[in-house]
């Protein structure tokens, strides 16, 4: 499945390819600060393994120290390269670790109705270590489905977080499941109404957005902050994570540009709000630091 304009829809592995490293180049921005010194947490990055990653690990730790990435929302599919990222002990690297409930592809689209996926999760929990349930995909009804349900609740009785990509539908299902759940937003709905963002995090002050593929936040080809994305971190930058989301390997050729992109806008905000967008916020959510 790809994601455009905040809808799922199958792609071939070439066209999903093209279409990501499409992203990339139109993301670039033109100029303005990049704020080369200011630490980034990486909400949303995928280490998948099928059978073997992209990078190998010591690849991976470089691209995140060239970037100034000093922390990571880390998931994978398997579970395998989570483990790999948080057995490494990487110096100046803290890895927050979420349990992704898939083992291969097929189980995005399964997952919701595989009683199995539900045993993997306890599993993982046992570990030890794992801060949240994600990234999992979830649309419209489907997330009425009771193995849904029974995740949520799961989360909400630990203290975990659920790191959702879901459209505007299955995310007031989740939140209707536990009115305990903390959930992150992968994508911030990917074109939802910036107005209508703003409303959901005010009548859910659980709920976070995650920023990876959001649309409309800069606006023309410099990079320039949308007056209306300006305005709402100025009223609630502390509810918001960047991620690279590197579900597929163009997302790591470009991971360089994707951090570059984030840093070009964070430069046009007051200092204390993009700190909190960068790391600040990951530090509250999960008890941390970057260093």
């Amino acid at each position: 499945m790809i994601a455009i304009g905040g809808l799922a829809m199958p792609a071939s592995g070439t066209i999903a390819r093209a279409i990501a490293a499409a992203v990339i180049v139109l993301a670039a921005p033109v100029g303005g600060s990049a704020q080369p010194t200011l630490k980034i947490f990486d909400a949303h990055l995928h280490y998948n393994q099928e059978p073997n990653p992209y990078y190998p690990l010591d690849r991976v730790l470089d691209v995140f120290r060239r970037n100034n990435v000093a922390g990571i929302l880390a998931n994978s599919r398997p579970n395998k390269g989570t483990h790999q990222l948080v057995d490494a002990k990487a110096p100046g690297l803290w890895v927050v670790p979420f349990i992704r409930p898939y083992r291969t592809r097929d189980d995005v689209q399964n997952w919701s109705t595989d009683p199995a996926i539900y045993d993997l999760i306890e599993a993982e929990y046992k570990r030890g270590y794992f801060r949240g349930v994600g990234e999992f995909h979830i649309y419209g009804n489907t997330a009425q489905a009771p193995l849904v349900k029974q995740v949520v609740d799961f989360a909400a009785a630990r203290n975990l977080y659920l790191l959702a990509h879901c459209d505007e539908a299955a995310l007031l299902i989740l939140l209707a499941h536990n009115r305990s759940a903390k959930i992150i937003w992968a994508h911030t709905g990917f074109s939802t109404p910036t107005r209508r963002v703003r409303e959901l995090l005010e009548t859910n002050p659980e709920l976070m957005g995650e920023l990876s593929y959001r649309g409309g936040i800069s606006e023309g080809g410099g990079g320039k902050l949308a007056a209306e994305w300006r305005e709402l971190f100025a009223r609630h930058s502390d509810r918001f994570l960047l991620g690279s989301d590197t579900w597929i390997n163009e997302r790591w050729f470009g991971y360089d540009t994707i951090m570059q992109t984030y840093r070009g806008w964070l430069a046009q905000l007051p200092e204390d709000q993009a700190k909190r967008i960068a790391h600040g916020n990951a530090e509250r959510l999960f008890g941390g630091r970057v260093e």
